[in-house]
Parts: structure tokens; sequence; C-alpha cells
């Protein structure tokens, strides 16, 4: 599955393999990664094979090959047939659409999988461009969570159940 991509418009997503990511967490400064989930340090340090759930995907411009962003899922779906999105886009390459089409490339991925019928995203409490990213891609705000490694945030939540 190391191979595995998702395509939009202008990027191509492709999976990170276990060794990209680690490399990733070993480079990170001690201050940042002791703001990571301890959970999902452990996740990435056990595995053997690359997971969509687990490692995500860097965002490459497809015009230029140039790596803009990474994007994937915080965990593999849960109980409830949920998954949560997270996306990041390198300053220089913001503005340009990017996130909302990675968003819309793993809304998209985890509906198709069937094991999926809603996607979540957390954003900070307050009017942002990640908030206008969720809203462009269908994204509902449903209210203000605790989340146990951020503290209060806005859920966002789309739904491939029928209405």
């Amino acid at each position: 599955m190391n191979n595995m991509q998702l395509e939009t418009k202008n990027l191509v997503l492709t999976l990170r393999s276990p060794e990209e990511v680690q490399a990733w967490v070993n480079g990170l400064d001690a201050a940042v990664k002791k703001e990571i989930s301890h959970a999902w340090l452990r996740r990435i340090a056990e595995a053997t094979h690359a997971d969509p759930w687990l490692h995500g995907f860097t965002l490459v411009q497809r015009a230029t090959g140039t790596t803009v962003g990474t994007a994937g899922f915080k965990a593999p779906p849960d109980a409830d047939a949920s998954v949560e999105i997270a996306y990041g886009v390198a300053p220089e390459y913001q503005r340009k659409g990017y996130a909302t089409e990675a968003t819309e490339a793993l809304t998209a991925y985890a509906f198709a999988t069937d094991r999926v019928r809603v996607v979540r995203a957390h954003t900070r409490p307050e009017s942002s461009a990640s908030t206008r990213v969720l809203t462009k891609c269908g994204f509902r705000h449903v209210g203000d969570v605790v989340d146990p490694d951020d503290g209060l945030v806005w859920r966002w939540e789309k739904s491939n159940a029928p209405i």
C-alpha cells in the first residue's frame, strides 16, 4: 500500500511510509513533540507498513512536484464509523485551494471505504481559513468540544448518511 495516491485537480496526495513519518517525528523540536498525542506517537513507532489511517499523505503540487503540505486522518474509523481529518499547507502555498482539495480528497476516500459514516475536523474556536475550507467542503459546525490534546475546539462534521 506504500504507493497509494489520491489525486485532485492540482495535487497528488501520496501515502507516507512509516519511515518518512518517523523521520519527521524525530526531526521535531522537543517542545513541539511534547504537544503531539502520545498514543499517536506510540502507533507510529510500532507501525510496520504504510497505513492511510495512521501515516497520512504528502501533498504534492501536480505541476511542479513540489511538496506543499500534509494531510491525513488522526486515527482509523472508530466504533461509530467516524474519523477525524487534519491538514496543513506551508505558508508560501496557502490561499491556493490546496487545503480544500486535500479535505475533499480525504473525505471522498473515507466515505468510499464503506467504513466511515461521519468525517470530523476540529478548529480553533474562531473564524479562520480552516473554518472557511470546511464550510466550502460541506462540513457543518456542530458545536464546541474539549479535545484532550487541544482544549476547547469547534467540531465540524460531514455525513454520508442519507438525510
